[in-house]
């Protein structure tokens, strides 16, 4: 504003920390800056001397570069803990057995017990090579993708890994393709159909929906299953994100897979959205637009 002009900065931004870094003789380290607006933004201020007593004061906008590096260290702060676990499993049972004579059948329970913790990290390990792969993979190929058949493998796939404990039903009239990479979108469609098959009691309802028309695609997976508080939806599909880390755990989930969900389906000019009522159930669409959609 014009009114400022002339006027000590330190009278317009009154923020303790920027104060006392003007007020002070050590400027070879920039300082970090976070609003106090509620916006999020960051900014690094870095106050040069030159020509005696002169200052040249240098701002940057590094609220993106500053997202991303609490992003990296929340990941790698998560893959740890996620493997720390089955790890700690893993060594207990190994000491017990280099130190402990055991009986044979107890023997056997502390084996199967490793191999469960093994797959799991071997799933966490693979579904962290799918997402690396997704991420730098080149745009994918316009393939076209026979939804009638690759609805039909998502439904058998659903009925095997509910062993006849839930309703599968599925909803389509056959017409449309998909164009695309076929290996990833049956990656992101089967695991919205796995986490709602692990999420669903048994005696719920588990339905697949595929629709195309003119203006796009619409692939949906819906659940009668235990829901999801609203609070938790904008950050589902944060890599390990759990509402609950211990009934994810139960349920056989990496924490994952709506990560790659996510990525698949950006790639794809698609977006994902989530509808959910605690103890009622929830909703996953994938919308793609009418350029992704054939034969309609």
């Amino acid at each position: 504003m014009e009114t400022d002009r002339g006027q000590p900065i330190a009278n317009l931004v009154r923020l303790p920390e920027f104060v006392a870094y003007l007020g002070g003789t050590e400027f070879s380290r920039p300082l970090t800056l976070r609003s106090d607006r509620g916006d999020a933004s960051v900014l690094s201020i870095h106050v040069i001397p030159y020509a005696g007593d002169r200052r040249l004061m240098q701002i940057k906008d590094v609220t993106q570069s500053d997202r991303l590096d609490r992003m990296r260290r929340d990941f790698v702060a998560n893959v740890s803990h996620e493997l720390r676990t089955p790890l700690t499993v893993l060594a207990g049972f190994l000491e017990t057995l280099q130190e402990i004579e055991v009986d044979r059948d107890e023997r056997q329970r502390y084996l199967a017990l490793m191999a469960e913790q093994s797959q799991r990290m071997q799933a966490i390990v693979q579904d962290l090579l799918t997402l690396s792969s997704i991420e730098s993979a080149p745009p994918p190929e316009n393939e076209l993708v026979d939804m009638v058949s690759l609805i039909d493998k998502l439904r058998r796939d659903a009925e095997a890994l509910s062993a006849g404990k839930h309703v599968i039903v599925v909803d389509s009239d056959g017409r449309g393709d998909l164009r695309g990479s076929e290996a990833e979108l049956t990656s992101a469609f089967g695991n919205l159909v796995a986490n709602a098959v692990r999420y669903t009691p048994a005696g719920g309802t588990v339905r697949l929906s595929w629709k195309a028309t003119a203006q796009g695609g619409e692939f949906a997976v819906a659940d009668s299953g235990i829901g999801i508080d609203a609070k938790h939806l904008p950050r589902l599909t944060e890599r390990f994100y759990r509402v609950d880390r211990g009934r994810s755990r139960d349920a056989g989930g990496t924490g994952l897979g709506l990560a790659i969900v996510k990525h698949s389906l950006t790639r794809h000019q698609a977006q994902l959205e989530i509808t959910s009522t605690p103890g009622v159930g929830s909703r996953f669409v994938a919308r793609f637009p009418a350029a992704r959609v054939a034969g309609v």
